[in-house]
């Protein structure tokens, strides 16, 4: 019976196989590829007024007459708004900043339409939107604040913009991969 001896034969191939299995899994965490293919499609209200008490109307205790209604808080006004452009890819909608009847703001998001991706945000900045590759980059050149994670790459969504933030201060909103430092796409608010 013979015997079969590797004296090591064995050892870069398996060394190879290794080095390409992690390279192969760091490019699948890295580039998330499957994202490419899957939607994920939001259908948030707008931000709606709440009412602190219902109105009330008729006779005051121990008086004459009616007493007045409380007015009515004023409802969700938009302050700003642009159209988003393309830049790394094809996007589409409206952004908006809603100020709400508490003096908080919203950013809303409507009729989003833009690629899936790695690691996607949503930005106020003071960048200027600048379309074609030049614009790309921008944003994370200045100030901005982050909203959060991108909710859906479809649809329309709310992002509550932190209390304390000026809004006047952010002229832009970027749909930002912060994995690879790129812009999907951005609007430039005008006050309305």
């Amino acid at each position: 019976m013979a015997r079969t001896q590797w004296h090591g034969r064995g050892r870069p191939i398996v060394g190879v196989v290794v080095a390409a299995t992690l390279a192969l899994g760091a490019g699948l965490y890295w580039f998330q590829p499957w994202k490419a293919w899957q939607d994920a499609t939001v259908r948030e209200a707008a931000p709606s007024a709440t009412s602190s008490s219902p109105a009330r109307s008729g006779s005051t205790p121990g008086g004459t007459g009616s007493s007045p209604a409380p007015a009515a808080p004023a409802g969700p006004r938009t302050v700003a708004q642009g159209t988003l452009i393309s830049h790394e890819h094809t996007t589409t909608g409206t952004a908006k900043v809603i100020r709400l009847p508490d003096g908080s703001h919203t950013l809303r998001l409507e009729n989003l339409d833009t690629s899936n991706g790695p690691d996607l945000r949503v930005w106020l900045t003071d960048a200027p939107v600048k379309e074609g590759v030049s614009g790309w980059t921008v944003f994370d050149d200045g100030t901005y604040v982050s909203l959060g994670k991108l909710k859906g790459n479809k649809g329309d969504q709310n992002y509550a913009i932190p209390a304390g933030v000026n809004t006047a201060d952010y002229g832009s909103v970027t749909i930002w991969c912060d994995r690879f430092d790129v812009s999907f796409g951005a609007a430039a608010l005008t006050t309305v």
